[in-house]
């Protein structure tokens, strides 16, 4: 009796228990929800390069899932990305990317055009039809000079001097359309970066904590992480401690409740606040 032939498991995203899920929910069973970035990410090209910049707060619905995240990615040695959307997508997709990159550097022995990583995203989420969750920021320098662009979930691009996406991008590209300038210094376009990033900061709730800047060079890459903290915690200015006798008791009684005592022992787990 011959074997049965089993299909070798593919590489990439499947969404072959989408109905499974679907005939689940219906009997009741909920479905995790998907772990989402509310995000300000932006880009501006600038005389010698491009700088991208992020913040750092990762939400969960209506709770900050981390106040660190990581939004800005490699994608080879002169190209970086930063992600907005579904946060598992944006590391998947920008990862499988930069692998085909490098195996393009290897084939070709050339370092890779901006050009071409954008066509190779662009492909990849329009053959998933949005949903693949990443609204992507992509910049470097390339033989041809800096390129910026915009990659939209469903696979459509903009080139452009400026760009931004996320949840707080109206607030950042509202800063941008205020100051850009072109043939601006590495100075100049660091300080606007940032005030469009602190834009979406402190103007939209799902984006929050630091902000993190890559400059992009012909020589160089600066990854500056964090590059400032935004949102320090605060110091509680009243006290509600008061004294005793501040307000008075008309009667007090003390009952003893028995207790049935199974364990003493406390195990301690520092809580991660950063």
């Amino acid at each position: 009796m011959a074997a049965p032939c089993v299909e070798q498991p593919k590489g990439g995203f499947s969404f072959e228990n989408c109905a499974r899920n679907s005939r689940l929910e219906q009997l009741g069973l909920k479905k995790p929800t998907a772990y989402k970035t509310g995000t300000t990410i932006a880009g501006i090209v600038f005389k010698d390069g491009v700088v991208l910049g992020a913040d750092t707060r990762a939400t969960e619905d209506t709770v900050v899932a981390d106040k660190n995240c990581a939004k800005i990615h490699y994608l080879s040695d002169n190209i970086y990305c930063c992600g907005a959307g579904t946060a598992a997508d944006t590391e998947m997709t920008t990862q499988m990317i930069s692998a085909e990159l490098e195996l393009h550097r290897l084939n070709t022995g050339r370092k890779p055009r901006v050009a071409t990583a954008n066509r190779l995203l662009k492909q990849m989420l329009f053959r998933y039809q949005g949903y693949i969750g990443a609204a992507l920021v992509l910049g470097g320098v390339d033989v041809t000079g800096p390129n910026l662009y915009s990659i939209w979930p469903h696979g459509s691009t903009d080139k452009l001097p400026y760009v931004t996406m996320g949840s707080g991008s109206l607030a950042a590209m509202a800063t941008f359309e205020d100051r850009f300038k072109p043939d601006m210094n590495r100075e100049e376009a660091m300080k606007l970066v940032r005030d469009a990033i602190a834009a979406g900061i402190f103007n939209d709730l799902g984006s929050g904590s630091n902000v993190d800047l890559c400059v992009i060079t012909k020589d160089k890459v600066e990854y500056i992480r964090p590059h400032e903290i935004a949102n320090q915690k605060g110091v509680k200015q009243g006290s509600y401690r008061y004294r005793r006798g501040t307000t008075a008791t008309l009667s007090s009684e003390v009952k003893k409740i028995e207790l049935d005592v199974f364990g003493t022992e406390v195990k301690h787990q520092p809580m991660d606040t950063q």
